[in-house]
């Protein structure tokens, strides 16, 4: 049943229809997108307008940096305003972030974009800082996860901000802007191959489902329901979480650890230094615990680069001695490494033991306790937990292991898809023209693939994907134009053969997906490849807008 309305009786918005904010932004846009096209030639009458969207990919800070070059060339160019919907996935959406907590940002793009260079090359965040962010989470929230760690110690490190603007704020702040749209995946939804249902779409106006049709306000996205009503507060997502959520795959999960277990280093050794320098010191107890925590981080590193661990071993027992603790010398192995299972229980029981100690003391803040559960997080490897809005409802179309979960996991969609196919693919949506631009490394088509792939069995139109010989250079520019129900989808890989001129594989290794941070020549020197491909094709990105058009007009002659 399709309401396209929110009931009275329910706080959920059930139906594929789009929500009444989105539809005013549209027809606001496009007269936008009609004055646009008229000055470079093209005329068309409202309803024969082309619907363009324009998706950025995953990949990091290469992401970041790659869209924020492109749109700053559509902008030179004089093509952002064609653009209806701005999507982004992982890396992209840190770039998308940035521009709108900034009102109508396209209309001063040159600015907003040096100002984000600045920050990315020169700004810093203190693990002061860091801690602060990262005990907030863990003190206002019910469902504290791996994401609020990687939020506060690495993506803050990464963009170089802590932003705690809620994307609710960016109401009415993008009047002459693209509608944004973030998107991630629903990690039960991936885990149980429920290919219909994993993609989850946010925006300043409502969150949900894209493909199952079900939504909830953003400012409630996070609360606990029951039933379709709301029976709890949570402290509304702001833009760090909402970028930790997206951005989490730059990766796999022992470089992941490594990156996590670092920071908690620093953090706990900034702990310890910043209370020596005060009246306050740590008493005895608390400053052992501390101690044992920094052992045991320095035990995980020590296992994830598959080095012996023996030495540290031993210091915690030492540390622990006089407690009843697990027999930590039964835990080396003959290789010289301990087992999985092994440093899983060792995590959670020395967890367990430093909480008591931390749990006994007054403590002026609560970073440690913040640090211990962050270390168990870890260990059990949760990310994105929230309250499942759809708990206990009766939905027809969504799958019921969604509707009797209190609590979803959600993560970084490039675990399965690396760009926005979906959340643009709504037919409600009605998209006519997709500009894919694609800054994943490895098979430069791998999610134009996909995403042929997954919309063949999902029944979505998705033009026929046919790729070049296999011995032929990455090009700039690729055009699978779909038939009468399918939009036409333009793939941009962000290296190739004309941009970089027969070094593709040089510029992969100096833009990696797990660089942390870009000096001031790198951010720029990425910025101009990734505006190249906006410039050297901007008669061709012109030719099919006119195809769209010239398609509508012949449909409307058959």
């Amino acid at each position: 049943m399709d309401l396209n309305k929110w009931s009275s009786e329910s706080e959920v918005r059930i139906g594929h229809s789009l929500n009444e904010a989105e539809r005013q932004h549209l027809a606001r846009r496009r007269e936008t997108v009609l004055q646009c096209l008229k000055q470079h030639g093209i005329t068309c009458s409202e309803d024969k307008m082309p619907n363009i969207a324009v998706l950025g990919s995953g990949g990091g800070l290469r992401a970041m940096l790659g869209l924020l070059g492109s749109l700053n060339q559509l902008k030179e160019d004089g093509l952002l305003d064609c653009i209806m919907y701005l999507c982004g996935v992982s890396g992209s959406t840190w770039c998308m972030a940035s521009l709108y907590k900034e009102l109508d940002w396209s209309t001063k793009l040159e600015t907003v974009k040096e100002n984000i260079v600045q920050r990315l090359a020169e700004g810093s965040v203190s693990w002061w800082k860091m801690g602060q962010k990262l005990t907030k989470y863990y003190s206002e929230k019910d469902n504290f996860s791996l994401t609020d760690v990687w939020s506060a110690l690495i993506v803050s490190h990464m963009v170089k901000e802590i932003d705690e603007h809620k994307i609710t704020e960016q109401r009415g702040n993008y009047t002459n802007d693209p509608y944004p749209i973030y998107t991630v995946i629903d990690k039960q939804c991936k885990h149980d191959q429920l290919n219909a249902d994993p993609w989850f779409e946010i925006t300043p106006d409502e969150s949900g489902y894209s493909l199952s049709g079900a939504f909830v306000d953003s400012s409630c996205w996070g609360s606990e329901f029951k039933k379709g009503k709301k029976m709890k507060d949570q402290p509304e997502t702001d833009m760090l979480y909402l970028q930790g959520l997206c951005g989490s795959a730059i990766a796999d999960m022992e470089e992941n650890l490594k990156y996590l277990y670092e920071a908690l280093k620093h953090l706990i050794t900034d702990k310890i230094g910043s209370t020596e320098k005060t009246r306050t010191p740590l008493t005895p107890d608390v400053k052992n615990g501390c101690q044992v925590l920094l052992t045991l981080v320095e035990l995980n590193l020590c296992v994830l680069k598959k080095e012996d661990p023996a030495v540290y071993l031993q210091t915690l027992q030492d540390l622990l001695k006089g407690q009843r603790t697990l027999r930590l010398g039964k835990l080396k192995t003959s290789e010289g490494t301990i087992s999985k299972t092994d440093l899983k229980d060792l995590n959670l029981h020395v967890c367990n033991s430093v909480s008591v100690i931390f749990s006994m003391q007054r403590l002026g803040d609560r970073i440690l306790n913040a640090i211990v559960k962050a270390i168990e997080k870890m260990t059990h490897w949760i990310w994105g937990t929230t309250y499942d809005y759809l708990y206990k409802m009766k939905v027809e179309g969504v799958h019921p292991s969604v509707l009797h979960s209190e609590k979803r996991e959600y993560e970084d969609a490039g675990l399965l898809l690396n760009s926005p196919y979906f959340s643009v693919l709504r037919k409600e949506r009605d998209i006519d023209l997709i500009i894919s631009l694609d800054y994943s490394s490895g098979n430069p088509f791998e999610t134009v693939l996909r995403a042929a792939e997954m919309c063949k069995a999902l029944h979505i139109p998705f033009p026929e994907v046919s790729l070049p010989a296999e011995d032929t250079e990455t090009q700039d520019f690729y055009v699978f134009r779909g038939y009468s129900k399918a939009p036409t989808v333009i793939h941009m890989p962000l290296f190739n053969a004309v941009n970089c001129k027969g070094e593709i594989e040089k510029w992969e290794k100096i833009y990696q997906t797990f660089n942390m941070s870009y000096d001031h020549k790198r951010i720029t020197d990425l910025l101009e490849k990734a505006g190249l491909n906006i410039k050297n094709n901007k008669d061709k990105l012109l030719k099919e807008i006119q195809n769209v058009i010239d398609g509508k007009n012949t449909s409307k002659l058959g």
